[in-house]
């Protein structure tokens, strides 16, 4: 059975806004494995944004990685970290209809460990911040 499309899941969407987990290393130093993701589904794509989209071959798998370039028939795509690979060096431009939204914010969860109060203000003063765009990813592409 197909997937539905991507405006259909938008239509049933409550909210434009949705939580997703980064796992693997692929977007350090931006993003680290285990931080919580704001995502704006839906939100327009410019050059340099990270977002959220389908695996081109792997449909059911969601992938975080910062949108390079635009190009004929879509975006290419890479980690912010050049040796973890899973980019669009691997599996080309991905399709706009794959792209599902833009990261508005990240969040570290407190690990257990953090239990003195100078660990729990550390933690409190960089958990939560804003994912601005970056244009390095698109300098390091044109640099290939």
């Amino acid at each position: 059975m197909p997937e539905p499309s991507q405006d259909a899941e938008r239509a049933k969407a409550p909210l434009p806004f949705g939580v997703a987990e980064v796992t693997g290393p692929s977007m350090v130093p931006t993003l680290h494995h285990g931080d919580r993701l704001l995502v704006h589904y839906g939100a327009r794509v410019r050059r340099g944004d990270v977002i959220v989209l389908r695996h081109p071959f792997q449909q059911d798998l969601l992938v975080v990685k910062r949108a390079a370039e635009r190009r004929e028939g879509g975006w290419w795509v890479l980690g912010d970290n050049a040796y973890a690979g899973g980019d669009s060096t691997d599996y080309g431009v991905v399709p706009d209809e794959l792209v599902l939204g833009r990261v508005r914010f990240r969040y570290r969860p407190r690990t257990p460990d953090r239990r003195s109060p100078l660990a729990v203000a550390a933690w409190a003063l960089s958990s939560a911040r804003p994912v601005f765009s970056d244009r390095s990813a698109s300098r390091r592409l044109r640099a290939r």
